[in-house]
């Protein structure tokens, strides 16, 4: 379910993109300076004290507005935006998850996002059948009235992404969601396709403009893809891949995950094979996928709050308390990852104790947040 609530102001905007850039600063913990504060430019202003609080000595890493405002008019200027979590163009899906990215840039038509979307991945050396594969799957599902979203990758992605092309002409079309920055091509040799997508389709980044694509990213990147999906489907893919660890977000986020068989002599098959046997949906046709998703079309998700916040008022808790309450939680806390209301019951303090605390070490670079309301100490 997308809000309707109105545009942020500029200021706020500028804020928000350097929040969510500001060192040890994620999408759950910007989410909870923004319950806390009531707006980006009130966090920030408490980031240090609270980093100070955590142990941290040295200044946090915070981007400048002039920064932030030169990107804001680079992005008018190639005829792209940000899409901030909470406004009305910001995808549904997306934004159920908590943490999704409170910031996205897309270049492109951003109708795209808010029809049904399913995923495509696959291996980069695929063969000429899962190619085709891929390719008549993208076209049937864009023909459907889907939009098929995949990673710009070599081999599968990019046949998935020119079938979507082809079928996106008479229903929905594709979405390139990409480690880098919107404005960075990798890899270099689907420049055309690239162009291609940013001109008919849409191309999605959840880092900042100029960004060139590293290993850590594709992970985050892969989140992304699942996340905007109803399911996933995977084409090809050896055992140990990208495309499988899509597929493992897809499934800890609600997705469906789909696979399409092999010959166990290929092992390109074995990831796919194996996903079947786990239980995922076996995929011959584009019609599975789409037979399969119909309950999931009926169920609109439930988006948190993320646009306007009101302010918890902090001044008022207890500073005896909170010291009390940070060697308790230290106490609780280990390298090994750690459910949060396991802390809480283990502390016996209220959890917004416990969570002022958590996000003060986390501020200070000592704690670290794991899928499923995990955390752990680094």
């Amino acid at each position: 379910m997308q809000s309707s609530i109105a545009p942020l102001p500029h200021a706020e905007r500028i804020d928000r993109v350097r929040l969510i850039r500001a060192e040890n600063v994620g999408p759950v913990t910007f989410i909870r300076l923004l319950e806390r504060f009531g707006t980006a430019t009130a966090a920030l202003a408490a980031l240090p004290e609270l980093a100070k609080r955590g142990g941290r000595a040295a200044p946090l890493r915070i981007p400048g507005k002039a920064e932030v405002e030169r990107e804001a008019a680079a992005l008018e200027r190639m005829g792209a935006r940000w899409l901030f979590r909470g406004e009305a163009e910001y995808p549904g899906p997306l934004a159920a998850l908590d943490d999704a990215p409170p910031v996205l840039t897309l270049l492109g038509f951003p109708a795209l996002l808010s029809r049904p979307c399913v995923g495509i991945v696959g291996a980069r050396n695929a063969s000429i059948v899962g190619r085709k594969m891929a390719e008549k799957l993208g076209r049937d599902l864009a023909e459907a009235g889907f939009t098929v979203v995949s990673g710009l990758a070599r081999g599968i992605d990019t046949s998935a992404h020119q079938g979507a092309l082809a079928g996106g002409v008479a229903g929905g079309g594709t979405v390139a969601v990409v480690a880098g920055g919107v404005d960075i091509v990798y890899p270099p040799e689907n420049e055309g396709l690239y162009r291609d997508i940013a001109q008919r389709g849409a191309v999605l980044a959840e880092s900042p403009l100029g960004t060139e694509p590293q290993a850590r990213h594709f992970p985050r990147r892969n989140r992304l893809i699942s996340g905007l999906s109803l399911g996933v489907v995977v084409v090809e893919a050896a055992v140990k891949s990208g495309s499988l660890i899509t597929a493992r977000f897809a499934g800890e986020q609600g997705r469906e995950v789909f696979a399409v068989p092999g010959s166990p002599l290929d092992p390109r098959a074995q990831g796919c094979n194996r996903l079947i046997k786990e239980g995922a949906g076996l995929v011959e046709n584009a019609d599975d996928v789409i037979n399969h998703l119909q309950g999931a079309l009926r169920r609109p998700f439930s988006e948190p709050s993320g646009g306007l916040f009101r302010p918890t008022n902090p001044a008022r808790e207890d500073e005896a308390e909170l010291e009390k309450a940070r060697r308790l939680v230290a106490e609780c806390l280990s390298p090994s990852p750690v459910l949060i209301d396991e802390v809480v019951r283990g502390c016996q303090l209220s959890a917004g104790v416990v969570l002022t605390v958590l996000l003060e070490l986390e501020l200070a670079g000592r704690l670290q947040r794991h899928p499923g309301g995990q955390v752990s100490l680094i």
